[in-house]
């Protein structure tokens, strides 16, 4: 893993042979040290994208791990930042750390599934970040039902995107190949564990949060760089409450 700290290949296996949320309460230690905790570079472009679309009052981190994206609504939510994850152990490593260095003292950190979310329609934002993969394509028209529900009108629902790898490139064949040894694993192992990096196409992603009832843009995050085409390497997809 990316340090010394980081998990054991020994402990990545048993996180990988259990359920999404058994894996994570395994690995919420040291989800800090491995290379799956959002960089900082991604949570700052995030940030600088969105302050010209506030200002934001309340905000709520879906899937919000050990509270990496609630940094960044502490940084630009007036009021109270929330995040919610099904993980016990995640968010106890949130309580303990994520809360000790926020920008916002009034970070509250709640155990719940973002499929049926304990809130009434009082956010002016929410964000997620690398939590999609968790998701079947199926689950995804109730996943956005739910954040449309706890946006007030005029909302934000706001995540990065990257560009998707060239077909034929060394991300592209790695992606594939993670993919395929999921689906056998959830073949021939029970728990299933859910994470898959192809199934989140924009092409069925814009509409279906459409039809959930936002009306939705993508924003170029020029701070992480461009392809030889000059394309943005990343985007913040903004969908708007309407």
């Amino acid at each position: 893993m990316s340090t010394d700290q980081g998990p054991t290949f020994r402990e990545l296996t048993v996180q990988a042979l259990s359920s999404v949320e058994r894996g994570y309460d395994l690995l919420a230690p040291k989800f800090d040290t491995t290379p799956f905790r959002t960089p900082e570079r991604i949570l700052d472009e995030v940030v600088r994208t969105l302050r010209p679309l506030g200002p934001f009052g309340t905000g709520l981190d879906l899937c919000c791990g050990t509270g990496a994206g609630t940094r960044v609504l502490g940084e630009v939510c007036r009021e109270r930042a929330v995040g919610v994850d099904f993980s016990a152990g995640m968010l106890d490593v949130a309580r303990s750390t994520r809360a000790a260095r926020s920008t916002r003292k009034n970070a509250q950190w709640i155990r719940g599934d973002v499929r049926a979310l304990p809130f009434a329609p009082a956010f002016d934002l929410a964000v997620s970040f690398g939590a999609f993969g968790h998701f079947l394509p199926k689950e995804r028209p109730g996943l956005f039902a739910q954040v449309h529900s706890v946006l007030r009108p005029g909302g934000i629902f706001a995540f990065p995107v990257g560009a998707p790898p060239r077909p034929g490139s060394w991300p592209y064949w790695a992606m594939l190949g993670f993919d395929a040894a999921m689906r056998v694993r959830n073949t021939i192992w029970w728990p299933r564990f859910v994470m898959y990096y192809r199934t989140f196409p924009l092409t069925e992603v814009g509409p279906e949060l459409e039809r959930a009832g936002f009306g939705v843009e993508l924003l170029p995050m020029s701070g992480l760089g461009h392809r030889k085409d000059g394309s943005p390497r990343a985007a913040l997809l903004v969908a708007r409450r309407v």
